[in-house]
């Protein structure tokens, strides 16, 4: 015991000293914030979900000021239903008046976990050439246990790993970057605890591949602090550049935020996150979804901390109602209200404690209002 408490200290120290000479925060990077809702967050929704209603959320998203989304994915519709529109939802011209605005600032990732993804997409993309083209970027995942490798890929995780070279070199010769997912990297349904030296080795053998960044996710919501922690000190000992790890948080435990906020404390420069918190794992009952988009921005503001969404912090001003931070307040704002549209629009409860909280605050506002 012991040993295994010195061990966790040297861990914790390792990290620490690394991160030692981090810059404050009026001169750190942005962190970015990859909006996953339109694929991950909408894959497990039981009722069918029409092209419209994607592409109207993408179109929402952009439209708030989010520049990074997960547009679908190519994966079999037997087994995932509701990304059988993806084709529809890359195609449409809505998305084609999206990117013709944006250009280069907007990037809209589809996974493919397959070779025959990787196909259907390059064909899609040969049927409907265009300047900017459908995506300039796929994702990929690798589970960091056995069990569940098994369970979602029908793999051992060697052998998920062994066809993924063939789906990075058919994207580099397209010019599409990839972004790499590790699954289950603190916990598995079925296996309990995760060796985070297992989850560090199967992200470094995607970044020796050529993944330009791999997502660490906590895909059953169970981790702490204390384990992203631990995780980043494995990846360190095994030279893992922290500027190409992002984190990928459920919350389940509702411990979400505080994990997002260690691991940008830590150098983590890059964080997923759902609107609503849409989401979910299907081999894990009762774990509930990704970590709300609103709330990462609330809390990364409220902290000082700039972030791709809003890049110029002005702490409480997302809050108040006096003129400081007027054009950050009404984005935020907006955003929220995009997690209520699209909440009520699948029939589901807005699970993001922001966003209902905002809701709360607007409509006391308009009683009040209404009452002089």
């Amino acid at each position: 015991m012991l040993a295994r408490n010195l061990s966790r200290t040297v861990s914790r120290q390792a990290v620490r000293r690394l991160f030692s000479s981090t810059p404050n925060r009026s001169s750190r990077a942005l962190v970015k914030i990859v909006e996953v809702g339109p694929r991950d967050g909408l894959q497990n929704e039981k009722t069918p979900l029409s092209t419209e209603l994607k592409v109207e959320l993408i179109e929402r998203l952009v439209n708030v000021g989010l520049m990074d989304i997960e547009a679908g994915s190519f994966v079999s519709p037997k087994w995932v239903p509701q990304m059988a529109t993806t084709a529809d939802v890359m195609t449409s011209p809505t998305l084609a008046r999206l990117r013709e605005r944006h250009g280069d600032k907007l990037s809209l990732p589809c996974l493919v976990p397959n070779d025959r993804g990787m196909h259907a997409l390059a064909s899609l993309m040969d049927k409907h050439p265009s300047t900017p083209p459908l995506t300039n970027e796929v994702a990929l995942f690798v589970a960091a246990t056995e069990g569940f490798s098994r369970a979602n890929l029908n793999k051992s995780v060697a052998e998920a790993l062994s066809v993924q070279p063939p789906i990075f070199e058919a994207a580099r010769k397209r010019g599409l970057k990839a972004r790499a997912y590790v699954s289950v990297v603190l916990g598995c349904p079925f296996e309990g605890y995760v060796d985070p030296k297992e989850a560090a080795r199967v992200a470094k053998e995607l970044l020796d591949m050529g993944a330009y960044e791999v997502s660490l996710g906590d895909t059953i919501g169970v981790g702490v602090p204390q384990q992203w922690e631990d995780l980043l000190s494995e990846c360190q000992k095994l030279n893992l550049p922290m500027d190409k790890l992002a984190a990928h948080c459920h919350d389940t435990y509702g411990t979400a935020v505080a994990n997002v906020l260690h691991c940008v404390s830590l150098g983590v420069p890059t964080i997923d996150s759902s609107v609503a918190a849409l989401g979910g794992c299907p081999y894990s009952p009762g774990a509930t979804g990704n970590v709300s988009t609103e709330d990462v921005v609330y809390a990364l503001h409220e902290s000082g901390i700039p972030s791709t969404f809003l890049p110029t912090p002005e702490p409480g001003s997302l809050l108040a109602w006096h003129d400081r931070g007027v054009d950050g307040r009404q984005r935020f704002e907006e955003l929220c209200d995009v997690g209520e549209w699209v909440s009520e629009a699948i029939g589901r409860t807005n699970g993001s404690r922001v966003g209902k909280a905002v809701r709360g605050r607007k409509q006391r506002e308009a009683q009040k209002r209404a009452k002089l």
